[in-house]
């Protein structure tokens, strides 16, 4: 993260209110599609040029991007394909507390991510630059904690995203 950009959120904040959104709307949501839903936050808000929205990283795991401290935060009760419910939130939530900025941003990837599978956010993720060029040298199955660079996810999403406005 560079010394003029400072995290928009905190990522339990950004979790539990992708909890709630998703039960309102009636999707499913497992862990593993919420670790694809985080990485889309954060990937295309520094797109965007502004930055981390959370200040944390996204490990190269043989399923995808995983977000370490969110993984840590369900290991002990969950498994990657466990449903995470309100029940799952931290009790001192307050969705209201977020500022609309924050929840446009989350809408916003929602909108354009949540109708897909936690299988096909993970293809999805295969198919990236920024995970692929982290995971190189790794055989498909072997663990890798290798993080995805912010500077990757800035060029790779940025780029699609010139290309989405100039066509």
């Amino acid at each position: 993260m560079t010394a003029q950009t400072q995290a928009t959120a905190d990522i339990h904040d950004v979790v539990d209110y992708i909890v709630v959104k998703m039960e309102d709307a009636g999707e499913r949501l497992n862990v593993l599609k919420l670790h694809k839903l985080l990485y889309y936050v954060q990937a295309w808000n520094l797109a965007f040029g502004k930055g981390r929205f959370f200040n944390n990283e996204f490990q190269a795991w043989v399923h995808g991007p995983v977000c370490r401290i969110i993984y840590d935060r369900f290991k002990d009760t969950k498994s990657m394909y466990s449903p995470v419910r309100r029940r799952d939130m931290r009790e001192n939530f307050d969705v209201d507390a977020l500022p609309n900025p924050v929840k446009r941003h989350i809408d916003n990837i929602l909108e354009a991510y949540a109708e897909y599978t936690d299988d096909q956010l993970e293809e999805m993720t295969h198919q990236e630059r920024p995970w692929i060029e982290t995971r190189e040298g790794y055989h498909p199955n072997e663990r890798c904690e290798k993080a995805i660079s912010d500077k990757t996810m800035q060029e790779y999403y940025s780029a699609r995203l010139q290309r989405n406005t100039a066509s």
